[in-house]
């Protein structure tokens, strides 16, 4: 029970440390404003581009994927991505070797029958892996930014280490702007608990701090390849 008093009055003190350096007293009722704002979720500007149909917004999704140098496959079902993801490994010249996120979403492909001589590694990518195959939890259609959700099921290296990334995204996860992404976001977490790391991913890695000239893969993945599933009831 000490040990318990202690790690309170040692909790309360670090807070009224933090008070005082940002000038802040105790019932000046900035608490109850920041939670009201969490709880309200009031909306920021959304530009026009993020609303249309669904169609509209897929194919806008994929439009602006393509203008930031990202890929992009489209096949009718999850039946069809081990040879989709197969073909692009093929085409780019690297080998038939993935390492891949233990998420429910990929588990509806049928890998073994449909990519029999790809070799497929469940878990966190280590140095050498060439390529890892992820899914996101949202796609943005105003910007064609992929929204990527840590946990069990998503481990965050799998977005920067392997040099190329591919992303298994149902149609139905794109949405029209930010706001929507952040509402699917709240909408999955567990006991309202956010995940420990949310990552917009928009385009493979990009620098151009060394004469202005434009780099790919310069911070993570030079390559990332989108394959989109179904049309998401459009």
């Amino acid at each position: 029970a000490m040990g318990g008093e202690a790690a309170v009055n040692a909790r309360a003190q670090i807070l009224a440390a933090i008070r005082l350096g940002v000038r802040r007293k105790g019932g000046d009722g900035a608490e109850e404003a920041a939670r009201a704002r969490l709880a309200g979720h009031a909306r920021h500007l959304i530009p026009a581009r993020a609303s249309g149909s669904r169609r509209v917004l897929i194919d806008r999704f994929v439009d602006m994927a393509t203008a930031v140098d990202a890929t992009v496959a489209r096949v009718p079902d999850m039946a069809a991505v081990p040879k989709a993801l197969a073909d692009y490994l093929a085409g780019e010249n690297l080998p038939a070797r993935v390492v891949m996120a233990p998420d429910g979403t990929l588990d509806a492909a049928p890998w073994a029958e449909a990519a029999p001589m790809l070799e497929i590694r469940r878990g966190a990518p280590q140095e050498a892996d060439p390529v890892g195959v992820t899914s996101a939890a949202a796609g943005v259609a105003e910007t064609g930014t992929l929204v990527m959700l840590s946990g069990p099921e998503h481990p965050s290296t799998l977005n920067f280490m392997p040099e190329t990334h591919v992303v298994v995204l149902p149609a139905e996860r794109i949405v029209g702007a930010y706001e929507d992404a952040w509402d699917r976001v709240r909408a999955r977490a567990d006991g309202g608990l956010l995940p420990r790391t949310v990552n917009h991913v928009t385009g493979p890695s990009r620098s151009g701090d060394i004469e202005q000239t434009m780099l790919l893969g310069a911070h993570g993945p030079r390559r990332l390849h989108v394959i989109l599933v179904g049309d998401g009831g459009a």
